[in-house]
């Protein structure tokens, strides 16, 4: 049997999200300068939306950070009216954030 290993966000990235009310902003660093062109190329709002499915009711936006080498990424409507108003479990930003780095690298991407 083979297995075939898929590069996860956690491989490259290193994160640090939070929330306020139903918004989760995440900060996803890249642990080496050579893997922030992959990172930019993994994280679009298409992407992030397919990944958290219909957890994310509003918009998705993800901005490059070049002179970080992070990507910002601010998803609106995210936690489910906010940590007061849910009912989910592991609803905050720091919860959303490490899902985050689950989200499979796009390989290959131009330096």
């Amino acid at each position: 049997m083979t297995t075939i290993h898929t590069r996860q966000l956690a491989d490259i990235a290193y994160i640090r999200s939070g929330d306020k009310g139903d918004i989760c902003t995440a900060g996803v660093i890249a642990k080496r300068p050579e893997d922030y062109a992959l990172l930019k190329a993994s994280l679009s709002p298409e992407r992030v939306r397919a990944h958290y499915g219909d957890w994310v009711k509003r918009d998705v936006n993800c901005y490059p950070m070049d002179n970080l080498e992070a990507v910002v990424v601010v998803m609106e409507g995210a936690l489910g009216g906010g940590a007061t108003r849910t009912l989910r479990l592991d609803q905050t930003g720091k919860a959303l954030g490490h899902a985050l780095l689950r989200m499979p690298v796009i390989e290959g991407a131009a330096k």
